[in-house]
């Protein structure tokens, strides 16, 4: 399994190894993730979609398929180690450990970019309350830092082909 952490009770594990091109940082596992430990499993989930749509994988993958995104130079973890109904359930506290948590295996793991799943997400866990969509100043532990909507069904604000774009 990877080590890049997974959700404590039954949750899913991230997976990564040395050298990533590109990890991939959600704020939790839902609750259906962490029932069966894979990341975005719920039907309706829109992550995979979205990142077949911006050309990251040759074909739709589903949640039970994460460990094939290693071979694509992909990674999937979360920040948070628990699974949660809502990513409004963590707290600031919560989002900032994870935060500290992610430079540690960045720098262990080399990774050379982060794409984070979540605008809000991103300005609480990491200080930066003026983030937004897009790629970003700061590097975190070295790595190049990309912010994407949440792909969660919850944001209305973005539909599936708005977030293959920007993915």
């Amino acid at each position: 399994r990877g080590g890049w952490g997974g959700a404590r009770g039954g949750g899913g594990r991230g997976c990564a190894r040395p050298g990533l091109g590109l990890a991939v940082v959600g704020s939790k596992l839902g609750w259906g993730s962490g029932g069966v430990g894979h990341h975005f499993a719920h039907p309706s989930s829109r992550f995979w979609k979205a990142l077949h749509l911006a050309g990251f994988t040759p074909r739709l993958l589903t949640s039970f398929e994460e460990r094939d995104l290693l071979s694509l130079g992909l990674g999937l973890t979360n920040l948070v180690d628990r699974a949660t109904p809502a990513a409004r359930e963590l707290s600031r506290g919560e989002l900032r450990e994870g935060a500290l948590k992610l430079k540690r295996r960045v720098r262990r793991y080399r990774t050379a970019r982060l794409a984070m799943l979540g605008v809000g997400l991103y300005r609480m866990a990491f200080d930066r309350p003026l983030a937004g969509v897009g790629p970003q100043q700061e590097l975190v532990a070295g790595a190049l830092v990309w912010v994407l909507p949440d792909p969660s069904g919850l944001n209305a604000h973005y539909q599936v082909a708005d977030l293959g774009r920007l993915f």
